[in-house]
Protein backbone atom coordinates (compact mmCIF):
# COMPACT_ATOMS: atom_id res chain seq x y z
CA UNK A 1 0.00 0.00 0.00
CA UNK A 2 1.69 3.54 -0.92
CA UNK A 3 0.88 5.64 2.17
CA UNK A 4 0.50 10.11 1.47
CA UNK A 5 2.76 12.77 3.04
CA UNK A 6 0.11 13.09 5.39
CA UNK A 7 -0.46 9.45 6.67
CA UNK A 8 3.31 8.94 6.70
CA UNK A 9 2.97 12.43 9.29
CA UNK A 10 0.10 10.75 11.24
CA UNK A 11 1.58 7.53 11.72
CA UNK A 12 4.70 8.87 13.30
CA UNK A 13 2.71 11.15 15.20
CA UNK A 14 0.90 7.99 16.80
CA UNK A 15 4.14 6.12 17.24
CA UNK A 16 5.89 8.91 19.31
CA UNK A 17 2.74 9.46 21.43
CA UNK A 18 1.64 5.46 22.00
CA UNK A 19 2.57 4.09 25.14
CA UNK A 20 3.09 0.77 23.85
CA UNK A 21 6.36 0.16 22.38
CA UNK A 22 7.49 1.26 18.59
CA UNK A 23 7.12 -3.01 17.70
CA UNK A 24 3.71 -3.09 19.38
CA UNK A 25 2.55 -0.35 17.70
CA UNK A 26 3.57 -0.74 14.24
CA UNK A 27 2.25 -4.39 14.41
CA UNK A 28 -0.94 -2.75 15.84
CA UNK A 29 -1.21 -0.84 12.50
CA UNK A 30 0.04 -3.31 10.58
CA UNK A 31 3.49 -1.22 9.28
CA UNK A 32 6.68 -3.07 8.73
CA UNK A 33 9.42 -1.67 11.02
CA UNK A 34 12.50 -1.20 8.51
CA UNK A 35 9.33 0.86 5.93
CA UNK A 36 8.57 3.31 9.50
CA UNK A 37 11.96 3.75 10.30
CA UNK A 38 12.83 4.64 6.64
CA UNK A 39 10.01 7.17 6.84
CA UNK A 40 11.35 8.59 10.65
CA UNK A 41 15.03 8.87 8.86
CA UNK A 42 13.65 10.98 6.12
CA UNK A 43 11.33 12.96 8.90
CA UNK A 44 14.58 13.57 10.69
CA UNK A 45 16.43 14.57 8.09
CA UNK A 46 14.50 17.17 5.61
CA UNK A 47 11.44 17.17 7.94
CA UNK A 48 7.76 16.98 6.40
CA UNK A 49 8.15 17.78 2.86
CA UNK A 50 10.85 14.75 3.18
CA UNK A 51 7.77 12.58 3.49
CA UNK A 52 6.40 12.99 0.27
CA UNK A 53 5.92 10.75 -2.52
CA UNK A 54 9.15 11.13 -4.65
CA UNK A 55 8.26 10.18 -8.81
CA UNK A 56 10.14 7.84 -10.58
CA UNK A 57 9.92 8.24 -13.91
CA UNK A 58 8.88 4.66 -15.69
CA UNK A 59 11.40 2.45 -17.27
CA UNK A 60 11.22 2.62 -20.74
CA UNK A 61 10.00 -0.12 -22.85
CA UNK A 62 11.38 -1.39 -26.00
CA UNK A 63 7.24 -1.36 -27.50
CA UNK A 64 6.91 2.31 -26.02
CA UNK A 65 4.52 4.44 -28.41
CA UNK A 66 6.59 7.49 -30.15
CA UNK A 67 5.36 10.79 -28.97
CA UNK A 68 4.95 11.40 -32.18
CA UNK A 69 2.54 8.54 -32.58
CA UNK A 70 0.66 9.78 -29.70
CA UNK A 71 0.09 13.26 -31.62
CA UNK A 72 -0.97 11.47 -34.52
CA UNK A 73 -3.67 9.38 -32.53
CA UNK A 74 -4.80 12.71 -30.93
CA UNK A 75 -4.82 14.22 -34.29
CA UNK A 76 -7.19 11.40 -36.31
CA UNK A 77 -9.40 10.77 -33.38
CA UNK A 78 -10.25 14.73 -33.87
CA UNK A 79 -10.60 13.99 -37.49
CA UNK A 80 -13.32 11.31 -36.99
CA UNK A 81 -15.12 11.78 -33.58
CA UNK A 82 -18.00 9.17 -34.29
CA UNK A 83 -15.26 6.37 -33.88
CA UNK A 84 -14.55 4.15 -30.88
CA UNK A 85 -11.32 3.59 -29.68
CA UNK A 86 -11.14 0.09 -31.05
CA UNK A 87 -12.48 1.94 -34.26
CA UNK A 88 -9.69 4.07 -34.37
CA UNK A 89 -6.85 1.44 -33.76
CA UNK A 90 -8.24 -0.70 -36.99
CA UNK A 91 -8.28 2.25 -39.05
CA UNK A 92 -4.76 3.67 -38.18
CA UNK A 93 -3.77 0.44 -38.83
CA UNK A 94 -5.22 -0.07 -42.26
CA UNK A 95 -4.73 3.12 -43.49
CA UNK A 96 -1.43 4.65 -41.80
CA UNK A 97 -0.10 1.18 -41.84
CA UNK A 98 1.42 0.82 -38.25
CA UNK A 99 -0.31 -0.96 -35.32
CA UNK A 100 -1.30 0.15 -32.48
CA UNK A 101 -3.94 -1.67 -29.99
CA UNK A 102 -6.85 -0.57 -28.69
CA UNK A 103 -5.96 -0.47 -25.08
CA UNK A 104 -3.17 1.89 -26.22
CA UNK A 105 -5.43 4.34 -28.04
CA UNK A 106 -7.88 4.01 -25.19
CA UNK A 107 -5.20 5.49 -22.50
CA UNK A 108 -3.43 8.12 -25.24
CA UNK A 109 -7.85 9.27 -25.76
CA UNK A 110 -8.12 9.17 -21.76
CA UNK A 111 -5.23 11.13 -21.17
CA UNK A 112 -6.55 14.02 -24.06
CA UNK A 113 -9.74 13.89 -22.15
CA UNK A 114 -11.54 12.66 -25.28
CA UNK A 115 -12.87 9.45 -23.83
CA UNK A 116 -16.73 9.95 -22.87
CA UNK A 117 -18.89 7.59 -21.42
CA UNK A 118 -21.71 6.40 -23.75
CA UNK A 119 -25.27 7.94 -23.66
CA UNK A 120 -27.43 5.24 -25.08
CA UNK A 121 -28.23 1.65 -23.51
CA UNK A 122 -26.83 -1.56 -24.84
CA UNK A 123 -28.67 -4.48 -25.60
CA UNK A 124 -27.16 -7.94 -24.78
CA UNK A 125 -27.52 -10.62 -26.74
CA UNK A 126 -25.87 -14.36 -26.91
CA UNK A 127 -21.87 -15.12 -27.10
CA UNK A 128 -22.30 -17.39 -29.46
CA UNK A 129 -25.29 -19.03 -31.19
CA UNK A 130 -26.18 -22.99 -30.30
CA UNK A 131 -25.85 -23.67 -34.24
CA UNK A 132 -23.49 -20.68 -35.71
CA UNK A 133 -23.51 -20.09 -39.51
CA UNK A 134 -20.79 -21.07 -41.78
CA UNK A 135 -21.37 -18.76 -45.01
CA UNK A 136 -23.00 -15.53 -46.01
CA UNK A 137 -26.90 -16.32 -47.62
CA UNK A 138 -27.26 -19.48 -44.75
CA UNK A 139 -29.57 -17.68 -42.63
CA UNK A 140 -31.07 -14.44 -42.83
CA UNK A 141 -32.62 -12.39 -39.57
CA UNK A 142 -35.69 -10.27 -40.32
CA UNK A 143 -37.09 -7.56 -37.95
CA UNK A 144 -39.31 -4.69 -37.89
CA UNK A 145 -38.56 -1.39 -35.55
CA UNK A 146 -39.96 2.15 -35.43
CA UNK A 147 -39.58 5.78 -36.16
CA UNK A 148 -41.44 8.73 -35.43
CA UNK A 149 -41.48 11.38 -37.90
CA UNK A 150 -42.32 14.92 -36.38
CA UNK A 151 -46.92 15.89 -36.87
CA UNK A 152 -46.89 12.49 -39.77
CA UNK A 153 -47.00 9.92 -37.25
CA UNK A 154 -45.04 6.70 -36.59
CA UNK A 155 -43.04 4.82 -39.47
CA UNK A 156 -41.90 1.16 -39.35
CA UNK A 157 -38.27 -0.02 -40.69
CA UNK A 158 -38.18 -3.53 -42.09
CA UNK A 159 -34.41 -4.97 -42.37
CA UNK A 160 -33.25 -8.28 -43.73
CA UNK A 161 -29.88 -8.89 -42.37
CA UNK A 162 -27.07 -11.71 -43.53
CA UNK A 163 -26.31 -13.75 -39.98
CA UNK A 164 -22.68 -14.65 -41.11
CA UNK A 165 -21.54 -11.17 -42.35
CA UNK A 166 -24.30 -9.04 -40.29
CA UNK A 167 -24.30 -7.49 -43.81
CA UNK A 168 -27.61 -5.30 -44.48
CA UNK A 169 -29.20 -6.80 -47.98
CA UNK A 170 -32.04 -5.16 -47.68
CA UNK A 171 -34.57 -2.42 -45.60
CA UNK A 172 -37.94 -0.64 -46.60
CA UNK A 173 -39.51 2.25 -43.93
CA UNK A 174 -42.44 0.99 -44.36
CA UNK A 175 -45.89 2.66 -43.41
CA UNK A 176 -47.26 -0.52 -41.57
CA UNK A 177 -46.02 -3.91 -40.13
CA UNK A 178 -48.12 -6.41 -42.72
CA UNK A 179 -47.14 -9.21 -44.28
CA UNK A 180 -46.73 -7.25 -47.37
CA UNK A 181 -43.86 -5.26 -46.43
CA UNK A 182 -41.89 -8.41 -45.54
CA UNK A 183 -42.56 -9.34 -48.65
CA UNK A 184 -41.70 -6.50 -50.68
CA UNK A 185 -38.05 -6.47 -48.44
CA UNK A 186 -37.32 -10.12 -48.67
CA UNK A 187 -37.91 -9.30 -52.49
CA UNK A 188 -35.33 -6.62 -52.45
CA UNK A 189 -32.77 -9.18 -50.30
CA UNK A 190 -33.88 -11.64 -53.10
CA UNK A 191 -32.58 -9.48 -56.05
CA UNK A 192 -29.65 -8.35 -54.49
CA UNK A 193 -28.53 -11.61 -53.38
CA UNK A 194 -29.60 -13.40 -56.78
CA UNK A 195 -30.73 -16.46 -55.08
CA UNK A 196 -33.79 -17.53 -56.66
CA UNK A 197 -35.08 -21.17 -56.36
CA UNK A 198 -31.84 -22.82 -54.59
CA UNK A 199 -31.23 -26.37 -54.30
CA UNK A 200 -32.74 -28.18 -51.07
CA UNK A 201 -28.47 -28.55 -49.70
CA UNK A 202 -28.10 -24.72 -49.99
CA UNK A 203 -31.68 -23.25 -49.27
CA UNK A 204 -31.91 -20.23 -47.28
CA UNK A 205 -33.22 -19.56 -43.74
CA UNK A 206 -34.96 -16.88 -42.88
CA UNK A 207 -35.10 -16.42 -38.77
CA UNK A 208 -37.98 -14.22 -37.64
CA UNK A 209 -40.12 -13.79 -33.99
CA UNK A 210 -43.47 -14.65 -34.07
CA UNK A 211 -45.45 -11.66 -35.17
CA UNK A 212 -48.49 -11.74 -36.86
CA UNK A 213 -46.80 -10.62 -40.63
CA UNK A 214 -44.38 -13.68 -40.12
CA UNK A 215 -47.08 -16.51 -39.13
CA UNK A 216 -49.20 -15.45 -41.21
CA UNK A 217 -50.47 -17.98 -44.71
CA UNK A 218 -49.42 -15.36 -47.15
CA UNK A 219 -45.85 -15.51 -45.62
CA UNK A 220 -45.72 -19.32 -45.61
CA UNK A 221 -46.81 -19.68 -49.10
CA UNK A 222 -44.40 -16.76 -50.48
CA UNK A 223 -41.40 -18.35 -48.66
CA UNK A 224 -42.10 -21.69 -50.25
CA UNK A 225 -42.62 -20.57 -53.65
CA UNK A 226 -39.10 -18.55 -53.13
CA UNK A 227 -37.74 -21.81 -51.95
CA UNK A 228 -36.60 -20.34 -48.57
CA UNK A 229 -37.16 -22.05 -45.20
CA UNK A 230 -38.77 -20.27 -42.52
CA UNK A 231 -37.64 -20.53 -38.01
CA UNK A 232 -39.58 -18.32 -35.79
CA UNK A 233 -37.53 -17.97 -32.30
CA UNK A 234 -38.54 -18.56 -28.85
CA UNK A 235 -41.82 -16.53 -27.75
CA UNK A 236 -40.79 -13.46 -25.45
CA UNK A 237 -37.23 -14.49 -26.11
CA UNK A 238 -35.97 -11.23 -28.59
CA UNK A 239 -31.77 -12.46 -27.69
CA UNK A 240 -32.99 -15.44 -30.72
CA UNK A 241 -32.63 -12.70 -32.94
CA UNK A 242 -29.78 -10.88 -31.17
CA UNK A 243 -27.62 -10.02 -34.12
CA UNK A 244 -30.96 -7.66 -35.42
CA UNK A 245 -31.88 -6.51 -32.54
CA UNK A 246 -28.97 -4.77 -31.57
CA UNK A 247 -28.50 -3.59 -35.50
CA UNK A 248 -31.28 -1.78 -35.03
CA UNK A 249 -30.36 -0.93 -31.65
CA UNK A 250 -27.37 0.71 -33.11
CA UNK A 251 -28.48 2.88 -35.88
CA UNK A 252 -31.56 4.25 -33.16
CA UNK A 253 -28.65 5.56 -30.61
CA UNK A 254 -27.36 7.90 -33.89
CA UNK A 255 -30.80 8.63 -35.86
CA UNK A 256 -32.46 9.40 -32.57
CA UNK A 257 -30.49 12.42 -31.37
CA UNK A 258 -32.34 14.32 -34.46
CA UNK A 259 -35.85 14.78 -35.30
CA UNK A 260 -37.23 14.29 -38.48
CA UNK A 261 -40.11 16.13 -40.61
CA UNK A 262 -40.92 14.16 -43.34
CA UNK A 263 -40.83 10.60 -45.06
CA UNK A 264 -37.90 11.28 -47.19
CA UNK A 265 -35.92 13.01 -44.48
CA UNK A 266 -35.65 10.17 -42.19
CA UNK A 267 -35.30 7.53 -45.11
CA UNK A 268 -32.42 9.69 -46.42
CA UNK A 269 -30.75 8.93 -42.81
CA UNK A 270 -31.56 5.47 -42.51
CA UNK A 271 -29.39 4.59 -46.00
CA UNK A 272 -26.49 6.77 -44.64
CA UNK A 273 -25.85 4.70 -41.81
CA UNK A 274 -26.88 1.93 -43.66
CA UNK A 275 -23.98 2.10 -45.95
CA UNK A 276 -22.00 3.70 -43.13
CA UNK A 277 -22.55 0.62 -41.27
CA UNK A 278 -22.15 -2.30 -44.50
CA UNK A 279 -19.30 -0.96 -45.44
CA UNK A 280 -16.82 1.59 -43.27
CA UNK A 281 -18.00 0.38 -39.28
CA UNK A 282 -15.40 -1.88 -37.47
CA UNK A 283 -17.36 -4.56 -36.20
CA UNK A 284 -15.60 -6.41 -33.31
CA UNK A 285 -17.94 -9.26 -33.83
CA UNK A 286 -16.21 -9.99 -37.23
CA UNK A 287 -12.64 -9.38 -36.18
CA UNK A 288 -12.70 -5.42 -36.31
CA UNK A 289 -13.58 -5.72 -40.26
CA UNK A 290 -16.84 -4.50 -41.86
CA UNK A 291 -19.86 -6.60 -42.66
CA UNK A 292 -18.71 -6.08 -46.65
CA UNK A 293 -15.61 -7.53 -45.87
CA UNK A 294 -16.80 -10.82 -44.77
CA UNK A 295 -19.75 -10.49 -46.90
CA UNK A 296 -17.36 -10.13 -50.57
CA UNK A 297 -14.67 -12.80 -48.79
CA UNK A 298 -12.37 -9.82 -48.03
CA UNK A 299 -11.97 -10.34 -44.39
CA UNK A 300 -9.31 -12.80 -44.22
CA UNK A 301 -7.19 -11.15 -46.94
CA UNK A 302 -7.60 -7.89 -44.41
CA UNK A 303 -6.47 -9.93 -41.55
CA UNK A 304 -3.52 -11.64 -42.89
CA UNK A 305 -2.17 -7.84 -43.80
CA UNK A 306 -2.77 -6.46 -40.40
CA UNK A 307 -0.90 -9.17 -38.97
CA UNK A 308 1.78 -8.49 -41.34
CA UNK A 309 1.54 -4.74 -40.16
CA UNK A 310 1.98 -5.46 -36.70
CA UNK A 311 5.10 -7.55 -36.41
CA UNK A 312 6.67 -4.69 -38.88
CA UNK A 313 5.51 -2.15 -36.67
CA UNK A 314 6.78 -4.32 -33.62
CA UNK A 315 10.41 -4.62 -35.16
CA UNK A 316 10.68 -1.26 -35.73
CA UNK A 317 9.61 0.08 -32.29
CA UNK A 318 12.21 -1.80 -30.82
CA UNK A 319 14.97 -1.04 -33.20
CA UNK A 320 13.73 3.03 -31.82
CA UNK A 321 13.31 2.72 -28.46
CA UNK A 322 16.64 0.36 -28.20
CA UNK A 323 18.57 3.30 -29.91
CA UNK A 324 17.05 5.95 -27.55
CA UNK A 325 18.66 4.39 -24.58
CA UNK A 326 21.65 3.56 -26.41
CA UNK A 327 21.60 7.25 -26.93
CA UNK A 328 21.04 8.31 -23.51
Amino acid sequence: MRYRQSEKMEIIRIVEESPLSIKQTLLELNINRSTFYNWYRQYQEGGYDALKNRYRPPNQFWNEIPPWEKKKVVEIALEHPEMSPRELACHITDNRKYYISESTVYRILKAHNLVTSPVYNVISALDKFPQPTKAVNELWQTDFTYFKVVQWGWYYLSTVLDDYSRYILAWRLCKGMGTDDVKRTLDDAIEFTGIKNPNVINRTRLLSDNGSCYVSRALKDYLEEQGIQHTRGKPYHPMTQGKIERYHRSMKNILLLDNYYSYEELEYQIGVFVEYYNNHRYHESLNNVTPSDVYYGRDQKILNKREKIKKKTMRLRRRQNCGLRLAN
